[in-house]
């Protein structure tokens, strides 16, 4: 198997298709998980087209593709920046229902204030997740979302796996101060 320095090289040098289209298959679903991680499972759709576009820019840009750093973190480092430009275009896109209309709307469940509650309580903890930093916010979706390991994370990422340690630890601590602010203890 072709490192990815010899994939690189392989469709810079001699044009191999076959080379672009193994890095593709190496990479679609990491990059995928890295964009889904920074906007969120609601935007899954706009999701695979970050996805789409980062490999359009990655094909572009492979010529120009000195090679000072490891692909993977070239890959994922311009996968974060469209997730994060993308992000900032929809931040307004998110659908919001206010409490008077689910407390109004018919609920199939035994017990419907509960289920309000949890809603409540759910959309208390997006907040609170959108409120950390970018970097805090991928970690914590891609651990407790999407189920990375560490090593995955700290790879998505482009960071020592201490690194991404510090950052799930330091999110979790942010987290829990600023639920504890808006009166959410049962965390």
């Amino acid at each position: 198997m072709r490192t990815d320095a010899e994939l690189v090289e392989a469709y810079r040098e001699r044009g191999e298709q076959s080379a672009f289209e193994e890095l593709v298959r190496r990479y679609r679903q990491p990059v995928f998980r890295l964009v889904l991680s920074i906007l969120g499972q609601a935007f899954s759709g706009d999701a695979e087209e970050v996805a789409q576009e980062v490999f359009i820019r990655v094909h572009r840009g492979l010529a120009s593709f000195r090679g000072d750093a490891q692909f993977s973190t070239w890959i994922y480092r311009i996968a974060f920046n469209q997730a994060i430009n993308l992000k900032e275009r929809i931040r307004y896109r998110v659908p919001h229902v206010s409490d008077q209309t689910l407390a109004n709307t018919a609920s199939a469940a035994a017990d419907p204030h509960r289920e309000l509650e949890i809603v409540r309580r759910n959309q208390t903890v997006l907040e609170c997740i959108y409120e950390l930093p970018e970097i805090y916010q991928s970690a914590v979706r891609l651990h407790y979302w999407i189920g990375a390991s560490i090593e995955e994370i700290a790879t998505l990422l482009g960071v020592p796996e201490n690194t991404a340690k510090s950052y799930l630890h330091r999110s979790r601590k942010l987290l829990y101060t600023r639920l504890k602010e808006k009166g959410e203890g049962y965390v």
